[in-house]
């Protein structure tokens, strides 16, 4: 399964060429380009609790158990390189296994286009099939845009784990959210 994305806004004439973006189940052959992304993202400093990329080692590893495992996982790749992902990893426990914990990034210069969402949508569309009923996310408190994202979504507030997260010395309050998926 695949979707083809122009950026939004983007008109096709026929002399046009337009970047395209296409979202797809994630492969061993994108890990390195997914690892870099997220290396990016988590540089910023701003959006996760990482703040640098795992070895590749640790993000093959990653992804083959989420692979194997069936977790969802999506990557948005635009001239072969990946430019964002969302994953949703299954509880490990048999009480948990009916719920989810959803990651996702973009790298700058693919934001505010409406591919966090696509690449949302995707994810919770393969959870829904592999049978997860619960999704839940956690965001810094900050990140206002991606809040109203997963608002828009159908997430709703669940808490605040105030201070959770220290980052140069900030700190910064998590705010859980969830979607029970029917």
């Amino acid at each position: 399964m695949s979707w083809r994305i122009w950026p939004e806004g983007a008109r096709r004439r026929r002399h046009e060429v337009t970047e395209e973006i296409v979202i797809e189940p994630i492969r061993e052959d994108h890990v390195e380009g997914f690892r870099e992304a997220l290396d990016i993202v988590a540089r910023e400093r701003k959006y996760l609790v990482f703040l640098e990329a795992p070895p590749v080692e640790a993000m093959l590893s990653f992804v083959r158990d989420n692979i194997a495992a069936g977790h969802p996982h999506m990557v948005a790749v635009a001239d072969g390189r990946v430019v964002g992902w969302c994953d949703i990893r299954r509880g490990t426990r048999d009480a948990e296994a009916h719920s989810g914990v959803l990651g996702m990034g973009i790298v700058p210069g693919y934001r505010d286009r409406g591919l966090g969402r696509r690449l949302m949508l995707a994810a919770l569309e393969s959870a829904k099939a592999a049978g997860i009923h619960r999704v839940e996310l956690h965001a810094h408190a900050d990140n206002f845009r991606a809040i109203a994202l997963y608002e828009k979504v159908g997430f709703l507030h669940e808490g605040v784990a105030r201070d959770a997260i220290r980052i140069d010395g900030r700190y910064i309050d998590s705010v859980l959210m969830a979607l029970i998926l029917e």
